[in-house]
């Protein structure tokens, strides 16, 4: 008994040093990312002259003209706009594809169903990025190269990620509330968007950050498929700067803490959805 208790407080000591151990990891990696993105921001108010003199501290004198110029005389603007309409519609096509496959995958039985799950869990890991050739020669003589649109649907059909999240999350959903709707004459279209969907909130906020995040900061596909002007994402502008970055090393700050703007807001405004979405489903009926 004695020897029973003594492996029990080994083992919750162990346990307790591990926990103790992981937090204070992870308390320094925030600390590090906190004071990395703070500079950042204190950066892009800095001149030129300032950022050579004083890079790690604080400004001498604030000054919006790296702002004013990447706003008003480059076309940072369009940049912007080009990212937001890229981000949202891509996000959105791709969540509501990915959330009625893994509706049919999970809620179905079908010959090929086992065979399909494998396909996507697959998918998870092998980027988009290793399919590159076909998928530029394939946009190409769609005439779809060079277009937000084309982008956009290489984007949807990258949701092996999705599928997961929301079939694990609708193994979950009792079947009875869909077989109710049957008997009260509902058709599948209607039992998903009106009952489904609703109960998937959750799991619609994590995938749809998730993805927003991962499109937003995306730098490949854009280099690849997006090379006019007219269509260049924010990502690709700070690319710009930096390939000039001596001379121009205060406008990719500026730049840099334009494009982490919408992030952070996303995910002070979001990040309670992303733990219950990942943590929906864990109980089934």
């Amino acid at each position: 008994m004695a020897k029973f208790t003594e492996n029990r407080l080994w083992e919750s000591a162990s346990a307790k040093i591990i926990k103790n151990s992981i937090t204070i990891i992870l308390l320094v990696y925030t600390a590090i990312a906190v004071v990395l993105i703070g500079n950042t921001f204190l950066s892009s108010f800095k001149s030129k002259d300032d950022l050579i003199k004083n890079t790690l501290g604080l400004p001498r004198s604030f000054t919006l003209d790296s702002f004013r110029y990447i706003l008003l005389e480059d076309s940072f603007g369009r940049y912007f706009l080009n990212s937001i309409v890229l981000t949202v519609l891509s996000v959105a096509l791709l969540v509501f594809l990915a959330s009625m496959v893994a509706y049919g995958i999970s809620k179905f039985r079908f010959r090929g169903n086992g065979v399909l799950q494998t396909y996507f869990l697959i998918g998870l890991m092998f980027p988009i990025q290793l399919g590159i050739l076909p998928l530029f020669i394939m946009l190409t003589k769609m005439h779809l190269n060079n277009t937000l649109f084309g982008l956009i649907l290489l984007y949807a059909a990258n949701m092996s990620f999705d599928v997961y999240v929301f079939s694990k999350f609708f193994k979950g959903v009792p079947n009875s509330l869909s077989e109710s709707a049957r008997i009260d004459g509902a058709n599948e279209f209607t039992i998903f968007i009106q009952i489904i969907m609703p109960l998937s909130k959750p799991v619609l906020f994590t995938a749809g950050l998730i993805s927003f995040v991962q499109i937003w900061n995306d730098f490949y596909m854009p280099l690849v498929f997006l090379t006019k002007p007219s269509v260049r994402t924010l990502t690709l502008a700070v690319y710009t700067y930096m390939s000039n970055f001596l001379a121009k090393w205060n406008y990719v700050f500026a730049a840099v803490s334009m494009a982490l703007i919408p992030i952070i807001i996303v995910f002070f405004l979001f990040s309670d959805q992303i733990v219950a979405g990942l943590t929906g489903g864990a109980v089934k009926e």
